[in-house]
């Protein structure tokens, strides 16, 4: 029978990005009689269903314990906390954090003897401390819930004056629960029932766990087939350009804040039209400086129902090539989050899951030169549920979401898709597949109801050599100033590839495929990892001796130029392919998030949005200033000293720090005033 394969359960996208001084890094010595405090909201009863409904497929618990497993957020808790947390750091040397952890699974019953555990300490502690937003929590339920926002810390006793202002200043919750001891025995006290609910040595908590053992058996994949010729060009494009993976996110990008922090040097949005098609993330590390982070993505779910072991591959390629976009010194300054998900316990999945860590975490990675600190999990990616007509299940594949993560030496050098409309420019194709253009799992394959393609594998990192040689070359090239417009091949392949780089430059493009070989639409629509580049025609020798010298002569191709006009035109030789004006196309990948926002938004403002990508006359963001940005308009009126600016704000107000620093740009000397500050 048909096996059904999708998302039923939330997948998850992890990772997160911050910068850390030298002396922060390492924790310093609790000693015996060290303060232990939980710092941010109460504890309620969320998580306890916790690792174990997280771990089953759904509908086979309880009810109440998938209740009592709903998170809830709280970011403007959240945002308290972190003010407390960066006004000890500003203290630098009088800063009086001894250490500090998260409280994350377990909830206080993990975190705290983890905490004291790094100095081989015990600890006491009274359970009624602990704030609880409900009253009715068990003594266990109050040690082990998992509400969100809180941290434990530990502080010296003569510390504690100082850390209460700072959390009363803020607002922001905070209890000494209890103390670090010599003896490393965990004592929890109850003053309710006046007893000890818990009261153990640390090594029976920290002991080793036996092995997980599972009986796993590799089965061979089943997935429709298509089995027909290629299909028709034009239809198989705009089927492609409107599916939901590659069609625009739009709808998905505009709801959020963009440029929050005010150190976001790269965003979604793409060019003079804000085309939402950037590879890459990047922001600055700071107000006065050009040096930043960038982070990017990778994932090929829907080939491991085919392949999972190269899916896992490709994902981790796709988030190199996407990264590659930003200026990283080398390839091993990337670090990766990986994050798995796979149905556990369903035929065949387990040996699939196993595959694939190994080809990833144990040859790739390590071949590559690439470090994958940390990770996350989720193994019971399957739903059941009955209806009328019968017993139903959704599984989903094996999962692997990467996120990496680099260090960027200029922010400004940042490569887009966005096309620059010269006569004097031209496109190569850097193919990182060699030539195969395999096309099963693609999305071509997707959009006629098939998964497979007849005579065809499912592309894969075949190379990690040439994956390397070609970071390094468009880092080079990068350098040198050579690359005017980048982006990678990914879903859709490389038709879309190109259309992506025409909608953020409002440009045509005059494209002949006869240098990839003899099937044309293999070519276009194959999700071979690689990347399109755009350079001046007057460069075209000199990339090609660099590409050479990074060892891709034999995968760089001359695919034609961007051209003024409306036309995407795609050839083979003198046969035409597709030749469809730049707004159909761009309306066509832009509809699937039209149709969204509708429902979503005011919809004669989502229309109004849509209709403008039809106007070929629209000029998009353009800037005339009327003054000079570096005149110095202050320096007549500030003779001796900085005139003072109060940047006031109330508890989980965020947008302080860059409002500070554009005053402190223009003059002024900026004063953080909380609203509390006020008050007193």
């Amino acid at each position: 029978g048909r096996e059904w394969r999708g998302y039923h359960k939330p997948i998850m996208l992890a990772g997160g990005m911050g910068n850390i001084r030298q002396d922060h890094i390492e924790k310093r010595e609790i000693p015996p009689g060290a303060l232990i405090i939980v710092l941010g909201g109460p504890a309620m009863l969320i998580g306890l269903g916790g690792g174990a409904a997280s771990s089953q497929a759904s509908g086979e618990s309880a009810e109440e314990l998938e209740f009592a497993s709903v998170q809830r957020a709280n970011p403007e808790m959240q945002r308290r906390c972190q003010e407390v947390i960066e006004h000890c750091r500003a203290l630098g040397k009088d800063n009086p954090i001894l250490s500090v952890h998260d409280v994350g699974a377990g909830g206080l019953s993990n975190a705290v003897p983890e905490i004291i555990r790094d100095w081989d300490r015990g600890g006491k502690f009274e359970l009624r401390q602990i704030p609880c937003a409900d009253s009715s929590l068990s003594p266990m339920q109050i040690w082990c819930n998992e509400s969100q926002e809180r941290y434990v810390f530990a502080i010296h006793p003569q510390s504690l004056p100082l850390f209460e202002r700072l959390c009363e200043r803020e607002r922001c919750p905070f209890a000494v629960i209890g103390c670090a001891t010599g003896k490393e025995i965990l004592r929890v006290h109850d003053k309710l029932f006046d007893n000890y609910p818990v009261d153990i040595p640390m090594d029976l908590l920290f002991g080793k766990p036996p092995q997980l053992h599972r009986d796993v058996r590799r089965l061979p994949p089943r997935a429709k087939c298509l089995r027909t010729a290629l299909p028709d060009c034009r239809e198989a494009a705009y089927r492609v350009l409107r599916f939901p993976s590659v069609a625009s996110k739009g709808f998905l990008i505009t709801i959020g804040d963009r440029s929050i922090t005010g150190l976001v040097a790269r965003d979604q949005m793409v060019g003079p039209w804000q085309v939402p098609v950037s590879d890459v993330a990047v922001t600055s590390a700071g107000f006065r400086t050009f040096r930043g982070e960038a982070m990017a993505m990778g994932e090929r779910t829907p080939v491991a129902v085919l392949d999972a072991p190269a899916a896992g591959r490709l994902a981790i390629g796709e988030a190199l090539t996407n990264i590659a976009a930003a200026a990283i010194e080398r390839l091993g300054d990337i670090k990766l989050s990986a994050n798995w998900m796979a149905a556990c316990g369903h035929p065949g999945e387990d040996a699939a899951l196993f595959d694939t860590v190994k080809a990833v975490g144990m040859e790739l990675c390590p071949a590559l030169g690439i470090a994958i600190p940390v990770g996350k999990d989720s193994l019971s990616m399957k739903t059941v549920w009955r209806d009328a007509d019968g017993e139903k299940r959704m599984t989903a594949p094996v999962s692997l979401i990467v996120s990496a993560f680099a260090p960027v030496s200029d922010v400004r050098r940042t490569l887009t898709p966005q096309l620059h409309r010269g006569d004097d420019t031209c496109l190569l194709l850097l193919d990182l597949g060699g030539g195969r253009n395999r096309l099963s799992g693609s999305v071509l394959a997707q959009v006629y109801d098939a998964l497979a393609v007849e005579d065809h594998s499912v592309p894969d990192l075949d190379d990690p050599g040439r994956l390397k040689g070609f970071f390094a070359a468009v880092q080079q090239l990068n350098r040198e100033g050579r690359l005017l417009a980048y982006h990678d091949r990914s879903d859709g392949g490389l038709l879309v590839c190109l259309c992506e780089m025409a909608f953020a430059g409002r440009c045509g493009l005059d494209v002949d495929l006869a240098p990839l070989g003899d099937e044309p639409v293999a070519a276009l629509f194959s999700e071979e990892l690689g990347a399109v580049i755009e350079i001046h025609r007057t460069d075209l020798d000199a990339v090609l001796e660099i590409l050479s010298l990074h060892g891709l002569a034999d995968c760089s191709h001359l695919l034609g130029r961007p051209h003024r006009e409306g036309i995407l035109r795609f050839r083979h030789g003198n046969q035409i392919l597709l030749e469809e004006p730049r707004r159909d196309l761009q309306q066509a990948w832009a509809e699937t998030s039209y149709q969204i926002q509708r429902l979503r938004d005011n919809p004669d403002c989502a229309r109004q949005e849509f209709d403008r990508l039809a106007d070929d006359r629209d000029p998009g963001l353009q800037v005339k200033l009327s003054f000079d940005p570096a005149e110095d308009i202050c320096a007549p009126f500030v003779h001796t000293r900085r005139p003072k600016v109060a940047i006031l704000r109330e508890q989980g107000v965020n947008g302080h720090v860059e409002m500070a620093a554009a005053f402190e740009r223009a003059g002024f000397e900026a004063v953080d005033v909380h609203m509390s500050d006020v008050l007193d």
